[in-house]
């Protein structure tokens, strides 16, 4: 069996690693300074460079100028986002894209599709629910009114929404009085449509999304078995890509700062304990991609399994979660002083950290969605 990445998916990565590699990490205010937000939109420069490296149409097909590549190299792509915290909606304008190329009408695809892969249109999922612990469909009601090409009325609320005030169209998961889950675009600026501000542990602005009796036009909306799923699924997945391109870079960071730090005449690094810590951390990194991987490409490849794809996608993000978590505390403890330091840029990893461990759904939430999922498919 091959594990190794194709040519295209790896080109993908190289294109990343050159568009992030002068990003600084600390180009906006940090979070422990600031009582708002630390920014009031995301990088519209670094998302400039995204679009004109092909990197934002990388899921759409040749017909809408895209690359036509999987969920495999967005992951790529996201993990060394991740390594410089790029401030840009790459996630959720990535699976939008994808989830309307592979379940929406050919009037929506092509309204959409190309504006957003030359980087024209931002979209983003509301993807939260009510609270953060429900299920975010269930949090907004959906109904259509009389014939096959009327309207949809949406009414309810979702919350801690990424990139609120930057994009222009929100896709926000709704259930029907029949029990079906649709799939909503909704332009920010709306009659219907209020944002109300919240901010992440990360400093950025977030919104609480308040619909009320919003008018959708039936081309806008996805009624298709499966499309919030396996919209959730790639969400969730591309989540834990980003979670190990952080972790990864902050175990660097730690080793860079234990080989330099000497006590008693020797580097810190030396010492047993300093290693034997490390070396935990760097085993929590290896799970973590290794579960990524198998969930990436559960969802790329469409492959049969013993549990369906919610499964890998659960055991990938119970490792991302907990595994995340490991890695900033162990490098707060291993830099001392200097984790806390507002002028280091540690501090922002950790706060980033916690936003992904809990972005849709911490570790205990996937554990019990895996538990119900072995429960209905016995092994063996």
């Amino acid at each position: 069996m091959d594990f190794t990445f194709s040519e295209e998916q790896q080109a993908a990565a190289e294109a990343a690693r050159g568009v992030f590699a002068d990003v600084a990490p600390d180009a906006v205010p940090s979070p422990a300074l600031t009582t708002g937000a630390v920014a009031d939109g995301f990088d519209r420069a670094l998302w400039a460079r995204l679009a004109d490296a092909d990197l934002l149409s990388l899921l759409s097909a040749e017909e809408y100028g895209g690359a036509g590549l999987d969920a495999v190299a967005l992951c790529l792509v996201l993990r060394e986002s991740a390594k410089v915290l790029a401030r840009v909606p790459l996630l959720e304008n990535s699976a939008a894209m994808a989830a309307v190329q592979a379940y929406g009408g050919p009037e929506l695809r092509a309204e959409l599709l190309e504006r957003a892969g030359r980087g024209e249109a931002v979209l983003t999922v509301a993807s939260s629910g009510r609270t953060g612990h429900d299920p975010a469909e269930l949090a907004v009601t959906a109904r259509q009114e009389e014939g096959e090409r009327a309207d949809w009325i949406l009414d309810g609320v979702q919350t801690a929404l990424p990139w609120a005030y930057d994009a222009d169209y929100i896709v926000v998961p709704a259930h029907t009085a029949a029990g079906r889950t649709v799939l909503a675009l909704v332009p920010r600026v709306h009659d219907g449509v209020a944002p109300a501000e919240q901010f992440s542990t990360s400093g950025e602005r977030l919104g609480e999304l308040r619909l009320e009796s919003a008018r959708i036009a039936a081309r806008d909306v996805i009624d298709v078995e499966g499309a919030w799923e396996w919209l959730r699924d790639l969400l969730t997945t591309g989540t834990c890509a980003l979670a190990l391109g952080l972790g990864e870079r902050v175990l660097r960071m730690s080793s860079e700062y234990t080989s330099k730090r000497e006590q008693f005449g020797f580097p810190v690094a030396t010492f047993q304990a300093v290693a034997v810590q490390a070396a935990d951390r760097y085993i929590d990194l290896r799970a973590m991609e290794v579960t990524l991987w198998q969930a990436a490409w559960r969802i790329a490849s469409g492959a049969r399994g013993t549990l369906p794809v919610a499964g890998d996608v659960a055991v990938a993000k119970i490792w991302a979660s907990e595994g995340v978590r490991r890695v900033v505390q162990t490098a707060q403890h291993l830099h001392g002083g200097f984790g806390a330091d507002v002028d280091y840029p540690l501090h922002r990893y950790h706060a980033w950290a916690k936003h992904l461990e809990l972005s849709l759904g911490p570790a205990a939430a996937h554990e019990e969605a895996l538990g119900d999922l072995l429960a209905a498919h016995p092994l063996g």
